[in-house]
Order: structure tokens, then C-alpha cells, then sequence
């Protein structure tokens, strides 16, 4: 089956989780199997293997990766990652490894028509679960100009001044259709730079369309109930407002001693070596933080 996305700190994954043959692993954000591929090719356990996602996409392509009818396959569950969380704690599951990738996905940023990316033309949609209703066109074209300007300043770490630029610009140039509209006038008044000016800006409105820093705080805090005994946990982030939320969980979880619930691995975030941002660039930004449950 054709690879649509390369995961990011694959052996450092592997390295951090250190799978076994019979282990069990939770993937809350299995995308195209890129990371559960490998692992489980190392567990060979696959029914007692959860594979999660929200994106419809990746849904489809781990069902047909993994066909539903093998009744030694993993579990498929489309849902968001908190949601299958709280699912998964009812019915009394855990595993040996949870991995979390919070980053977008190859497919969702390449293909046009899921709205993601400002470099190629398509609708403003940034929906990571087509189900849901909020889009970022809403965002964009009914959002007030105050609203507008809190979450660029929250979500996508700009400036003040910049924010009011952007949001600004935002209500003088609507209605926006496209990706490529509202990328070129926020770049047209923008002083150059080597990244685009509208990059925080539509990190910003992916993260309020997908709710992704909610769905990590509430996540969080239910992890341990899903790992056993020295159960490994293992997290990549792509930007400092997620790396900030799992560095001060981890570090509230491990600072109570004996009575802490889980043991951090990784005292510094790990980072893709130079021969990886070289066939994969999109790592640049990774980091991936580990810990076990005492």
C-alpha cells in the first residue's frame, strides 16, 4: 500500500517506546500507520492494538490497511483523541505504549481540498473531522474583528500590533473563499520575511477550527489510567504552545515522589537528526517527550 505520510522521529519513537513482541500499543493519533506500522511489526499483537483518528481519510486507509473482517486486527475508533480517551477508560482498556503525534498530517497539508495549507489553492476548511461543522471560513468571514485579534495573539504567537494588522486586513478584504485569497492578502501588507506572514496566523485558526490545544489539556491528565505498570508514554509536539501544556504535565505528574503516577525519560525534548530534516523537513519542529508509569 502506497506510504502517504512519513512520520516524524520514527527510531527515536522506537528507541523511547522500546516495543516487544506481545506488548499492546494505542495509537491516539494513527494518521496513516506510519509510527504503528513499525511497532507493530515488532509486537506482532495486533488484536490487542487501538488505532484512533478523527480524519475520515485516515479512517478509511487504516480500515484498508487493516481490514475489519481479520478478527486478529486492531481496534479502529474514529474520534477525536480525548474522546476515545474517555471511551477507552469505560471499557477498562490499557496498553503497554500510547503514542500522540499532534502534528498535521502530509495528506491533510498536500491535498488541496482539506484547506490547510496557504501554498496551495483550496477552501477554507482546515476541518481535521469533516463531521464537525465550525470551518475556518466561519472563522474568517463571520468572527468579530476582536476575536479575530485574541486568537493570533493566543494561538498563533504574534505580536500585538501584528495581530491587529492581520485581523485588520481580514475584515476590509471578506468575504474569503479560498486558502490562497486569505494568504495573499495578509501577505500584501506584510514586510518580508523568510517565513510567510500568513503561517501564524493559519496555525492560529487550524488550532481554534480544531479545537487542538482543548482536546491536549483535557487528554493529558487521563493517560495514566490508560497505561499499566510500566506502561511507556511517548508525545511529539510541533509548536511551543503543545510542547508548554505535555512539559508541565509531565512535570506536575512526576513530582510527587513515590506517590507520582508517572517517571519522565526524556529530561530534554528529542529532535530529529539533520539526516531526517534532510528527507523530511517537515520534523524540523518535532519534539518528543517520554515518560512510564511507576
Amino acid at each position: 500500500m502506497e506510504t502517504l505520510h512519513n512520520p516524524v522521529l520514527l527510531s527515536e519513537v522506537i528507541a523511547g517506546l522500546k516495543p516487544s513482541h506481545g506488548e499492546s500499543y494505542l495509537d491516539l493519533t494513527a494518521g496513516y500507520a506510519g509510527h504503528a506500522d513499525k511497532i507493530l511489526a515488532v509486537t506482532q499483537n495486533y488484536k490487542d492494538a487501538t488505532l484512533v483518528d478523527r480524519d475520515d481519510y485516515a479512517v478509511r486507509f487504516l480500515e484498508e490497511k487493516f481490514p475489519e473482517h481479520q478478527e486478529e486486527g486492531p481496534e479502529i475508533l474514529h474520534k477525536d483523541f480525548y474522546n476515545a480517551t474517555l471511551l477507552l477508560i469505560e471499557c477498562g482498556k490499557q496498553y503497554d505504549m500510547i503514542l500522540a503525534d499532534f502534528g498535521v498530517s502530509s495528506p491533510q497539508l498536500d491535498f488541496s481540498e482539506r484547506g490547510f495549507s496557504f501554498q496551495k489553492e483550496g477552501p477554507l476548511d482546515m476541518r481535521m473531522n469533516r463531521e464537525q461543522e465550525l470551518t475556518a471560513a466561519d472563522i474568517v468571514n463571520k468572527w468579530s474583528f476582536e476575536d479575530l485579534i485574541q486568537i493570533f495573539e493566543k494561538y498563533g504567537e504574534m505580536s500585538p500590533g501584528f495581530s491587529r494588522k492581520v485581523a485588520r486586513e481580514i475584515v476590509l478584504g471578506r468575504p474569503f473563499k479560498t486558502t490562497t485569497e486569505l494568504a495573499n492578502r495578509i501577505a500584501g501588507n506584510a514586510r518580508h520575511s523568510r517565513v510567510h506572514p500568513a503561517t501564524k496566523a493559519f496555525q492560529a485558526i487550524r488550532i481554534v477550527v480544531n479545537d487542538e490545544l482543548g482536546q491536549i489539556e483535557k487528554m493529558l491528565p487521563l493517560l495514566p489510567k490508560l497505561l499499566k505498570p510500566g506502561g511507556r508514554v511517548g508525545i511529539i509536539t510541533f509548536h511551543s504552545l503543545e510542547d508548554r501544556l505535555v512539559k508541565e504535565y509531565f512535570k506536575e505528574a512526576s513530582s510527587m515522589g513515590e506517590e507520582s503516577e508517572l517517571k519522565v525519560v526524556t529530561k530534554s525534548p528529542i529532535t530529529a537528526e539533520k539526516m531526517e530534516l534532510v528527507i523530511n523537513p517537515r520534523a524540523r519542529s518535532a519534539k518528543l517527550r517520554v515518560a512510564v508509569k511507576r
